[in-house]
């Protein structure tokens, strides 16, 4: 005897078997797009020198197993029909290229060409990455693809990325672009939270092979004073504020006077400097705004200790930030 319970179990059987049906398609669909892509990709590149092929001619016994480099003029010589020049072809052509040489020596020749190593494409990452060092573009890849190929940032790194293009490949294409002194780069930054957010999309530029990626890490300010932990306080991607650095310096101290504090800003390489009033009190309270900090400046929170021990302090600090010793006489 059919129950309405039985119908509804059924019904729910079937449903979730289609789900299960319609989501396995689904992501099978996905990988097999993924795969074309990736496969479209090395159909798509270009050969180029030092790059290492596997190349075997049917009835040719002088071609081994041995990887065939290009060589530096963009050539490879192989037995019967001397010099080839593979830089600038894909595997494709370079095998149809074979097959056109070897008819003159052989029936119908078996050609078959593939990729055993990638070295016409060096790209450099260098600074606050994980895996720093040359690596192969291997095609074509976006500036976040190849800061993902030095395994992605450090905890550590800064608020820029700098590109740098040998100025024969043409000019970056950002707004930030300039030529170097020296004439020869094309040099230009981009800002790391934009580039993970996604913001401005069109600064996740193409990589061209020599160019150079260099992930500055992250500069510091200096929190001293009356605080609970004094020091330098990293710069993260987003920026610094006022209250993000005390909330890194742990707080206040209990001798605090927080409506007397200031900001010191100093200039690179040198002893020159800015005193910035800051009421503390009224931003922790909400009574008026955060305020930015810039890499290398000075938080000061005065308390109740002698004047000549905070000074020292702050001589200290400045000789971290800027490099040069102040000199006082006490």
């Amino acid at each position: 005897m059919i129950t309405l319970y039985n119908i509804i179990r059924k019904t729910a059987v079937a449903f979730l078997l289609m789900a299960f049906v319609a989501i396995t398609g689904v992501a099978a669909s996905a990988q097999q797009k993924l795969a074309s892509s990736t496969e479209a990709v090395r159909h798509d590149y270009l050969l180029g020198v030092n790059d290492q092929l596997k190349i075997w001619v049917l009835g040719v016994e002088e071609i081994t197993d041995k990887p065939i480099r290009i060589e530096p003029g963009g050539d490879i010589d192989l037995p019967l029909v001397g010099k080839i020049h593979a830089a600038g072809l894909t595997t494709a052509q370079l095998k149809d290229l074979l097959v056109e040489r070897y008819s003159k020596e052989l029936l119908k020749p078996q050609v078959s060409v593939e990729m055993v190593d990638y070295g016409s494409q060096p790209v450099s990452i260098l600074g606050a990455v994980n895996h720093p060092g040359v690596h192969q573009l291997e095609g074509r890849k976006t500036l976040m693809e190849v800061i993902s190929m030095g395994e992605g940032l450090r905890q550590d790194s800064g608020t820029r990325v700098t590109i740098s293009r040998q100025i024969q490949n043409g000019p970056i294409p950002l707004f930030t672009a300039r030529t170097d002194p020296t004439g020869q780069y094309s040099v230009a930054d981009v800002g790391v939270k934009d580039l993970l957010s996604g913001t401005h999309p069109n600064e996740n530029i193409l990589i061209l092979p020599n160019d150079v990626i260099t992930v500055l890490p992250a500069q510091s300010v200096f929190v001293i004073g009356e605080v609970k932990k004094p020091g330098p306080v990293m710069v993260s991607a987003d920026g610094m504020t006022v209250l993000r650095a005390l909330s890194t310096a742990e707080g206040l101290g209990p001798m605090s006077s927080p409506g007397k504090s200031m900001i010191v800003r100093v200039s690179a390489g040198s002893s020159t400097r800015t005193e910035i009033p800051v009421d503390l009190k009224k931003i922790l309270a909400g009574q008026t705004e955060d305020f930015d900090l810039r890499a290398n400046d000075i938080l000061l929170v005065p308390s109740s200790t002698p004047k000549k021990a905070i000074t020292r302090a702050l001589d200290a600090a400045i000789q971290a930030a800027t490099g040069v010793a102040v000199f006082r006489a006490f």
